[in-house]
């Protein structure tokens, strides 16, 4: 996949998620069904964290100056709910109660900081041939880096959505 047609998912991803948050108040993004579960304002902090995680990392992956023989992994794992992954605690949220406007121009900073390092790139085919190593899924290509964000964020649109149902 290239970075063009992963940009226009994660402008689309992106979109979709800002246009679920926009409509919903302060309650309605702070509230957890239970002490254990997270409220939407705390799935979207998670993302921001995410987001600026891959920075740190993508950044670090293109710093090496050998290209990788690493193969394409299959990320679409990620879509399916009924598989639990637990975010490491670097990218867990906080108790902190955010509102609406406050949301959007984080996830709008982190988008920016992942679009400077993607937008300045000379040669984009880069991504396909550098590596680093993730937390949870090992060794990966900064391109599956990249590509990982929007489906781990349509991830969480789903989780948002679920517990939307639940007002």
């Amino acid at each position: 996949m290239e970075l063009q047609e992963i940009n226009q998912k994660l402008k689309e991803t992106r979109d979709e998620l800002l246009g679920i948050i926009n409509g919903l108040n302060g309650d309605q993004l702070n509230r957890r069904k239970d002490p254990h579960s997270w409220s939407i304002s705390q799935v979207c902090q998670h993302l921001i964290k995410t987001e600026e995680l891959y920075v740190v990392a993508i950044k670090r992956g293109l710093k090496s100056k050998e290209d990788s023989s690493l193969e394409h992994k299959p990320l679409e794992f990620l879509l399916d709910r009924s598989n639990k992954l637990e975010a490491p605690d670097i990218a867990k949220p906080t108790n902190e109660k955010l509102e609406n406007e406050e949301i959007i121009e984080k996830l709008n900073n982190s988008r920016e900081k992942l679009n400077e390092i993607l937008n300045t790139l000379e040669d984009p085919s880069i991504l396909s041939r550098r590596h680093f190593t993730h937390p949870v899924f090992k060794e990966m290509l900064l391109i599956e880096w990249v590509r990982s964000l929007y489906l781990h964020e349509q991830r969480h649109i789903k989780q948002i959505n679920e517990i939307k149902d639940e007002f």
